[in-house]
């Protein structure tokens, strides 16, 4: 991951946001902790870091809860954002200064599109029966993949594995009239029972998942920035086919050579009993619920940072107890004024961040230190002046805990 960008002085970030169906689970908590460090690594360099990301408060998901609960799904959508917001505060999450729903966002999102069907970058679908409304007449519209010759360079895929995932991740390889089977829909039109709003030329509908991102991060963020990011399951297909739409919005040509984000980084995945946590298998550990059972924040941050954001682990409610444990020793060391030498857990971990955000190092250093200052506390050892606050600060400052 880098850290700084190409030592410039200003930074962009773009993370995906949630949809708004379900509280957040650890998963979630992990990926959004991973780019929290990345921004306060740049923070801490002197970068002017910019910071963006979405609500996807329209789609399938989110629709098909509602309707399985009973809920109008504005009001599902609303709580369940409210719940996200307060659990990244709680874990000391630095929020975006560019945070916009899919909703907000319509007038946007249709005007690119209606442009790229200009352009002969998009084109129509035939539609079921029933759908859109007064103009059936006016398709679904999908962005045509062969405008972009570099489509694949951010994945690596194979075509094949790429159509098996987009099938297995929302995708619909297999619908008649597309081009391509890897085609991805930009404006669905409106279907009976489900919200739309005016899409001007394209017809009543909503924005497709993947030029969602697209338009907000360039709204946020401009046309070129340094990084998206999200967990390893966003790479294909969704950062690949915003990154190709990011690329042709601002391509006057149309080849496929225009800007977008410079580097993907992607947050290891988290499991529990044996399985991937998501929302689909329901095997959730709900950050939430953890902290109504008691659970300090500051001790699920820690136990998240335990391991490194590119690898995928498993959760086990040891964790949390570990992380309490640890984080018990730490509070203990800064409790006084003196301490050990802060000078060379700073400079560790800031090494550690530097070396592709390595948390779990970063841990070590401030364990290191922390038995360093209890030993020589017990000893009766002279300490370093104000060793404490500046070692507590820094935690605070690089790692986002509070001590």
């Amino acid at each position: 991951m880098p850290l700084t960008a190409s030592g410039a002085e200003r930074a962009g970030i773009y993370v995906c946001g949630i949809t708004p169906y379900d509280a957040t689970h650890l998963g979630h908590a992990a990926t959004y902790i991973a780019f929290d460090l990345l921004i306060r690594a740049w923070l801490d360099a002197g970068i002017d870091v910019t910071y963006a990301s979405n609500v996807t408060d329209v789609d399938d998901p989110l629709l098909e809860r509602a309707t399985a609960t009973g809920q109008d799904w504005r009001a599902l959508a609303a709580s369940q954002i409210a719940l996200f917001a307060e659990d990244m505060t709680a874990l000391g999450v630095i929020p975006p200064q560019v945070y916009l729903g899919a909703v907000e966002t319509v007038p946007q999102v249709s005007a690119v599109v209606h442009d790229l069907v200009i352009r002969g970058l998009a084109y129509r679908v035939p539609l079921p029966p029933g759908a859109g409304g007064d103009r059936p007449d006016l398709g679904d519209v999908y962005a045509d993949l062969g405008s972009d010759r570099d489509f694949g360079l951010v994945s690596h895929l194979t075509a094949g594995t790429m159509t098996d995932l987009f099938a297995a991740r929302g995708g619909d390889p297999d619908r008649p009239g597309k081009r391509h089977p890897l085609d991805p829909l930009l404006w669905r039109r409106e279907r009976p029972g489900e919200p739309a709003w005016d899409g001007g030329e394209l017809g009543t509908g909503r924005p497709g998942w993947h030029i969602e991102c697209a338009v907000i991060a360039r709204a946020g963020l401009g046309a070129a920035f340094d990084v998206q990011g999200g967990g390893h399951d966003l790479l294909f297909p969704h950062h690949e086919m915003s990154t190709a739409h990011s690329r042709v919005i601002d391509d006057a040509d149309g080849i496929g050579h225009g800007p977008g984000a410079r580097h993907h980084v992607h947050a290891g995945l988290v499991g529990y009993h044996g399985a991937k946590m998501s929302k689909s298998l329901g095997n959730l550990v709900l950050v939430s619920n953890l902290r109504m059972q008691g659970a300090d924040p500051a001790a699920i941050r820690l136990a998240v940072l335990a391991h490194h954001y590119r690898q995928d682990w498993e959760w086990h409610d040891a964790d949390l107890d570990d992380a309490e444990d640890r984080l018990d020793r730490w509070r203990m060391a800064v409790s006084g004024y003196g301490g050990a030498d802060p000078a060379d857990v700073l400079d560790e971990l800031r090494r550690a961040l530097a070396d592709d955000l390595d948390a779990p190092r970063a841990l070590r250093a401030v364990d290191a230190w922390a038995e360093r200052t209890l030993s020589a506390a017990a000893e009766g050892a002279a300490q370093v002046e104000g060793a404490a606050g500046v070692v507590s600060r820094a935690v605070n400052a690089l790692l986002g805990l509070r001590l």
